[in-house]
């Protein structure tokens, strides 16, 4: 795999905040865009301090938007989108030449709020949580929809994907969510490092929504030649 910063120019990078993301994404780019030139970036250390700091912090702010500026600007990228839940708001803020920036989650938010008036957004970290709150409000506001929302946080799981038993982390999700009982229209994952749990549950009967290929289709149409 090209390192980060070098080789042909990207039209599309991914600033991610764990390595096990770029696999992911190589993925999805040889699915629906294969030829696509993409770049990846991988910043731990943001969002192991926004774990410290419990959230985001100003500090924490400029450093995001220096990774999302570094990450336009090393490969010639068309559009650069943030994985990582956590830090994605600051992604939609940012504005520069020739470049646009998304989150990952936005298209995912902006489907679930169409399915209908009651969206659980679940994640596995307590800082990402808010953030797919406030995501899923605003692309209700914005599709002029009354939703409501409300949150879940299985923290208890985090260290399985941290120790990267991520067959594990997926399974104890998808079983979580099936003990739940949870009445709404739609299940948000909040983290994009949850979406393998969609494989557990089939026909769980109610939509169960990640990010990565809603985010990564959007990323792909932005783009003025996408491959």
């Amino acid at each position: 795999m090209t390192p980060p910063d070098q080789g042909p120019q990207a039209p599309l990078s991914f600033l991610h905040s764990s390595p096990v993301h770029i696999g992911t994404f190589e993925r999805l780019r040889d699915r629906y865009a294969l030829g696509l030139e993409i770049a990846h970036r991988v910043r731990e250390d943001l969002l192991i301090a926004a774990q410290k700091a419990g959230g985001m912090t100003p500090a924490l702010r400029l450093h995001t938007e220096e990774a999302l500026y570094r990450a336009a600007a090393a490969r010639g990228s068309e559009v650069v989108v943030c994985t990582c839940s956590t830090l994605a708001p600051v992604a939609e803020d940012l504005a520069m030449d020739g470049v646009t920036f998304q989150r990952i989650d936005r298209a995912m938010a902006d489907e679930a709020v169409q399915m209908g008036g009651k969206v659980a957004v679940v994640a596995c970290l307590e800082p990402a949580l808010a953030p797919a709150l406030d995501l899923v409000r605003s692309s209700a506001t914005r599709a002029e929809r009354e939703v409501k929302v409300s949150g879940h946080v299985f923290f208890d799981l985090w260290p399985l994907f941290q120790e990267g038993a991520l067959d594990d982390y997926h399974a104890a999700i998808a079983a979580r969510l099936k003990e739940a009982a949870c009445s709404c229209d739609a299940i948000i994952l909040a983290q994009a490092s949850m979406a393998g749990a969609g494989v557990h549950l089939e026909g769980h009967g109610i939509p169960v929504l990640s990010s990565p290929e809603s985010g990564f289709k959007a990323a792909v149409a932005a783009l003025t030649c996408p491959a």
